[in-house]
């Protein structure tokens, strides 16, 4: 009998260590930062203009801005706030798909990702996004009715908090989830997640709040982000709203390698009366 207490009281031991490292160290579980862009929009043959963002708390950031061919007769642009891993030089295709239906894109990578300095947080993801939005209403001079807010995976929750403090057209979310805890209670079934996190990225609890149109974009094939998560997330939005499914998994390439979703957004934009 001493033997087992003695066993159990080592597990327990071992696996309170395990919660505590994991609790000191899950920036590093839930953000992976890719390098400095080796090639520019430039190589696909898209015209850009290179940016420095500041956000509130001084943190330097780096975007590109890519203007429509049309850009000065009707100028509207979406706003992109990209997925966890990588930078702006992995959403060029993204962009494009923007361009090709006569939207501006601005890209701009979070701090500590890309050639942005700092390093990333919750909070520091949400004035990164504030800082990008800064750029297209005090520098270009942007109406807010004239900006889409799009953000992908982990972008979809900055997109939806940079939603609810700022005005917009409408947002376009891609491969959301509920909320960080409920996709990482998934991913590590065997610690307390909704205990441990520090980050919370609460989507189901924002997105209610929203006062413009939604589009939830998602893949009944995603296997990190369930289709089940656009499924809640759609039913406790308001109205208009919408739900397209799209195919492949979460890093497949998304709406803009899918001709009947990419469909579904060029519809979605072009009925916002504000932006035609």
């Amino acid at each position: 009998m001493a033997l087992l207490l003695r066993l159990v009281l080592v597990l327990t031991v071992a696996y309170l260590g395990l919660c505590l490292v994991v609790y000191l160290t899950q920036a590093k579980l839930v953000y992976f930062p890719g390098p400095p862009p080796h090639a520019t929009p430039a190589a696909f043959g898209l015209e850009f203009r290179e940016l420095e963002l500041r956000a509130a708390d001084g943190v330097r950031l780096h975007g590109w801005f890519l203007p429509a061919q049309d850009a000065s007769a009707s100028p509207k642009t979406v706003l992109v706030s990209h997925g966890n891993a990588g930078s702006i030089e992995g959403r060029t295709e993204l962009a494009q798909a923007f361009l090709e239906l006569g939207w501006s894109v601005l890209l701009y990578d979070y701090r500590g990702y890309g050639k942005s300095a700092g390093t990333p947080d919750e909070e520091g993801t949400y004035r990164d996004a504030e800082a990008a939005y800064a750029e297209l209403t005090e520098v270009e001079q942007l109406p807010p009715e004239r900006i889409v807010l799009y953000g992908e995976s982990l972008g979809a929750a900055v997109t939806l908090e940079l939603a609810r403090r700022h005005p917009c057209a409408a947002v376009i979310t891609e491969s959301a989830f509920t909320s960080l805890p409920d996709v990482g209670a998934v991913a590590y079934p065997f610690l307390p997640v909704r205990l441990l996190s520090r980050f919370r990225y609460d989507n189901l609890a924002k997105v209610a709040e929203l006062g413009v149109p939604l589009l939830l974009i998602h893949s009944p094939a995603d296997e990190l982000v369930p289709f089940a998560h656009a499924e809640r997330l759609f039913a406790a939005a308001r109205e208009p709203k919408q739900l397209v499914r799209t195919a492949g998994g979460h890093n497949d390439g998304g709406f803009c390698l899918n001709a009947e979703a990419r469909a579904e957004v060029a519809r979605f934009l072009s009925e916002l009366p504000a932006t035609r």
